[in-house]
């Protein structure tokens, strides 16, 4: 009895250590290797380009999603409250830490600069010496979306429902984070909020939900099944035109001049030609004023002179 005890225990392993091995697709994430189920039943990957493994029930975070996207292109990505900022810079190769966040200071050769959690720059870029003391934590995301001409407005509380279910469901954020839903013909805009203190263990982070977002509607699914996201308000299809998303730090960024955008410093030029060349009127003018007054009072005086002669 005990020889076919120990035989059946024995296949309870083996059929354990099979499960555990056995191949699996991360549905979550098409950018991964190596995927096996574990013991509890879980598919796990490792990332492409840092090896990290993920738990494919729940969102890749950002850092290694861009890691394992700069793998595959070198191109780059295809690129309003007061301290809101937009990611100017695109794709480049991330350094994560081991948990998959990124690492406040980030560099290019010789080139570094501090990030926010989203990975976004927040810093103007120096050279190798900048200290970047701790990663800023982005607690706010503003998403904007255009969406193509129509005949009619769409309607507020469907899009509102809409958004947020796909939201909870598809990106398995806390519902609680989605501060606002709003809609000014032709524009979408949606408040993802979710501060340090307020982000619980195993909460999906708003930077990772902004980045799987912003990939869907352009077409470009992290998904495995590669598909994008189907925006339909009661049953209308819904095309974009432009996404942009902002982002609000805890910390305001430290931007000089230098990273200002062309446009912003052709304003800034103009202004101030503007008010040289006023200032130069003005002196002008007062010069010209200044000389008649001289001649009139030369004139009188000769005049005053004759008539006593």
């Amino acid at each position: 009895m005990k020889p076919l005890c120990g035989a059946a225990f024995l296949l309870l392993l083996l059929c354990a250590a099979a499960t555990a091995q056995s191949p699996c697709i991360c549905e979550k994430n098409k950018r991964v290797s190596n995927c096996r189920m574990d013991s509890s039943g879980q598919c796990r990957c490792e990332a492409i380009g840092s090896g990290v493994t993920v738990d494919c029930s729940t969102l890749t975070s950002k850092c290694l999603l861009m890691k394992a996207e700069v793998m595959g292109s070198k191109s780059g990505r295809r690129e309003k409250p007061k301290d809101a900022f937009e990611d100017t810079d695109g794709l480049y190769d991330p350094e994560c830490e081991n948990n998959g966040t990124f690492k406040a200071k980030q560099c290019n050769g010789s080139t570094c600069w501090c990030v926010n959690t989203a990975g976004v720059r927040r810093t103007d870029k120096h050279d190798t010496d900048l200290k970047c003391n701790h990663l800023v934590r982005t607690m706010w995301i503003i998403i904007e979306m255009k969406h193509a001409e129509r005949n009619a407005p769409l309607n507020a509380e469907s899009l509102k429902k809409f958004f947020t279910d796909t939201i909870t469901r598809r990106y398995q954020l806390d519902g609680r984070y989605i501060a606002s839903v709003l809609y000014e013909n032709p524009y979408i805009t949606i408040d993802l909020k979710q501060n340090s203190s307020a982000k619980s263990i195993g909460d999906v982070d708003i930077a990772d939900v902004a980045y799987y977002f912003e990939k869907d509607v352009k077409g470009q699914s992290i998904f495995h099944n590669n598909a994008g996201l189907n925006v339909s308000i009661d049953n209308e299809p819904v095309k974009f035109e432009k996404t942009v998303v902002y982002y609000v730090d805890e910390i305001a960024p430290e931007f000089s001049m230098k990273s200002l955008t062309p446009g912003l410093i052709a304003v800034i030029v103009v202004i101030v030609i503007a008010v040289v060349a006023a200032i130069v009127v003005l002196v002008l003018t007062r010069r010209r004023k200044g000389k008649y007054v001289k001649a009139e009072m030369k004139e009188m005086n000769e005049m005053h002179r004759g008539l006593n002669a």
